[in-house]
């Protein structure tokens, strides 16, 4: 019954059968483009192979085909077919239709140009002799990608894209912890043309993933990255922190019909954009220090709505200043100065405790006047403790790390004060000792005053008799005196005294008169007294008291001046 209808069908002729053999009434096997002459034609290639077709004028003595692949690399090819027929004319009715009737019909190809890769390929030449209509391929072999075509008639260049000099190279001038610097020759367009300076400007992006070689890829790479982001949020993966920029000047390219379809958050993209007008240089800034950049120029037309990209760079950024950390030895005990002239200034010190226990004690005394000195002891990253350090003694007691890292900051500036008793001529310093020997939890003891009394009935010519408060624990005491002269002792002001600072390694050995062990379990009776003898009738004396030890800054007792009698 299927054979006999369809017999029927042919016999009667019917109006559908009719319809569809006649050529004119044909659905095109494959998509009819046709390429205008003197437009910027986007086109969506999916996997696979894409056509499209012109013709020229009869007059036309040149012409140029030029293919932008956006993102991904691109085959494409041009290629004249010459027809040994010419197609009949009730078919050319419809200029859409003419390209399949042709494609159909017999005749010659001739391939002219080819060209694969993702940069930018213009073919120049005259037209084919006997080119009946011009096909132009396109072919991309990865994935779905876009690109964009300009078909030109004529002589010379179409004027329509922005020249670039001969060496399209973007140079890179000097690079730093956050910023790099960036110079290229000047577009031909702008340096032949210096009237028409307000419609060219220059734009450099700077992005931690990839050189672009042009502004669709930027835009393509953009959106792939978003999408890739999405789908890690969908999935509930943990997203990739890209490091973030926190300036924009994407809006500039708002007048540009190939930033026009730019997605809103570039921000999540890792890039950065600078549109600076026509100076060729260029510092990038705010980068962030030891980390890999790629930068890429173009040069924008915004009378046209194009752009030419230059061939791009990368540049890694400088690492940041790492502060010099000066190991401590044990029981060392270190004189910390800081540079002169400078209202900051920081000092980076470590120790390695001996022994098991990985304890130590830390002390600290500031001998710079009204220096604003602070240290702060971290361990492993983490800050144990921070705290000022001024004229008394500080200590810092270390258990439980194997390394410990000490910054010392010094804030202000020094008055000078001290500044002629400090050994070299210092301004500012500090001093430190830390030992691992003491294993006794906590700060050691301290005496109850650290004033030096003496006494006037046991005072004589040649001797004099002094008392200071001592420890519970065994210490050696030390005792050194100075002679002043008639103007000192006039004077009786802080001249006659001791920087309170100054240990016993700045005293000379010859004003040492006696050095004892004392200890003294009861605290409130933990006094000790001294005679000192071979003295000169009638002249005054500055007395100190070191407290030793074998850990920890020596404790000085403050500075007590005594005159001998003249008669006895």
């Amino acid at each position: 019954s299927w054979c006999l209808g369809a017999a029927l069908a042919l016999i009667c002729g019917s109006p559908l059968v009719h319809s569809a053999l006649a050529p004119e009434n044909e659905v095109p096997l494959r998509p009819t483009t046709w390429l205008p002459e003197g437009k910027i034609t986007s086109v969506t290639l999916p996997k696979g192979r894409t056509r499209l077709y012109f013709t020229l004028r009869k007059k036309a003595s040149a012409m140029s085909v030029t293919v932008s692949p956006c993102d991904l690399p691109i085959e494409w090819s041009l290629a004249a077919r010459t027809l040994k027929e010419k197609p009949i004319k009730s078919l050319q009715s419809t200029k859409k239709s003419v390209p399949e009737v042709w494609w159909r019909g017999p005749g010659t190809e001739e391939k002219i140009h080819s060209f694969t890769g993702d940069a930018v390929d213009t073919y120049s030449g005259p037209p084919h002799p006997h080119a009946s209509i011009y096909i132009v391929r396109l072919c991309s072999k990865q994935q779905s990608t876009r690109a964009t075509l300009f078909l030109h008639e004529g002589q010379g260049s179409p004027g329509i894209f922005p020249l670039l000099p001969a060496d399209p190279r973007v140079h890179t001038l000097g690079v730093g912890m956050t910023s790099v610097t960036l110079s290229w020759a000047p577009s031909a367009s702008i340096a032949n043309l210096p009237q028409a300076e307000s419609s060219y400007k220059y734009c450099v992006l700077a992005n931690s993933l990839r050189n672009y070689p042009s502004l669709c890829a930027v835009q393509e790479g953009t959106r792939k990255e978003k999408d890739r982001k999405q789908d890690k949020k969908e999935k509930g993966r943990r997203e990739t922190t890209w490091p973030i920029l926190k300036e924009w000047w994407w809006e500039q390219w708002d007048t540009y019909p190939e930033a026009q379809n730019l997605p809103s958050s570039l921000a999540d993209a890792d890039l950065r954009c600078v549109c600076q007008g026509t100076e060729n240089v260029c510092t990038v800034s705010e980068l962030l220090p030891d980390t890999p950049y790629y930068f890429d120029v173009f040069v924008m037309d915004r009378l046209n709505g194009t752009s030419s990209a230059y061939k791009g760079t990368s540049a890694r950024t400088h690492e940041e200043a790492r502060p010099a950390i000066t190991p401590l030895r044990e029981g060392e005990l270190r004189w910390v100065t800081f540079k002169s002239g400078g209202s900051n200034s920081e000092q980076f010190f470590s120790f390695r405790p001996r022994g098991w226990q990985q304890s130590g004690l830390l002390t600290l005394q500031s001998c710079g006047g009204d220096e604003k000195i602070k240290v702060t002891l971290s361990s492993k990253g983490q800050v144990l403790t921070s705290q000022d350090v001024g004229a008394d003694l500080v200590h810092i007691w270390l258990q439980g790390s194997p390394s410990y890292l000490i910054h010392l900051q010094r804030e202000g500036t020094s008055t000078g004060q001290i500044s002629s008793a400090l050994p070299g001529g210092l301004t500012a310093s500090v001093k430190m000792q830390i030992s691992s020997a003491y294993h006794r939890r906590g700060v050691p003891s301290l005496p109850s005053t650290l004033q030096i009394k003496s006494f006037n009935r046991l005072r004589g010519c040649n001797r004099v008799t002094l008392a200071w408060m001592g420890t519970e624990e065994r210490s050696l005491y030390c005792v050194y005196r100075r002679k002043l002269g008639n103007q000192e002792a006039e004077a009786r002001g802080a001249s006659a005294l001791t920087a309170p600072c100054l240990g016993p390694e700045s005293r000379s050995d010859t004003e040492r008169v006696l050095c004892k062990y004392f200890q003294e379990l009861n605290p409130r009776r933990a006094v000790t007294t001294a005679v000192i003898g071979g003295l000169e009738p009638g002249m005054a004396y500055v007395f100190d008291v070191y407290l030793m030890r074998r850990w920890g800054i020596p404790i000085k007792y403050a500075s007590k001046m005594v005159k001998t009698r003249k008669e006895c």
